[in-house]
């Protein structure tokens, strides 16, 4: 999957997850699994576009 398509796949989960908190509620079992859906989309950019900015030191 390209940058841009997981881009997109992540706006929408997102505008997916806002309405469905807003018709059903933040606990609710739907927007849980939005929500975690979200989640991995996001850790899956992170993962492949973010660089990482931590770099441990050896004492």
């Amino acid at each position: 999957m390209s940058k841009k398509e997981l881009l997109e796949r992540i706006e929408k989960k997102r505008t997916q997850l806002i309405d469905i908190v807003a018709e059903n509620g933040l606990t609710s079992p739907q927007a849980i699994q939005f929500s975690q859906e979200l989640d991995r989309l996001l850790n899956s950019y992170n993962s492949q576009y973010i660089k990482k900015c931590y770099t441990p030191q050896m004492s």
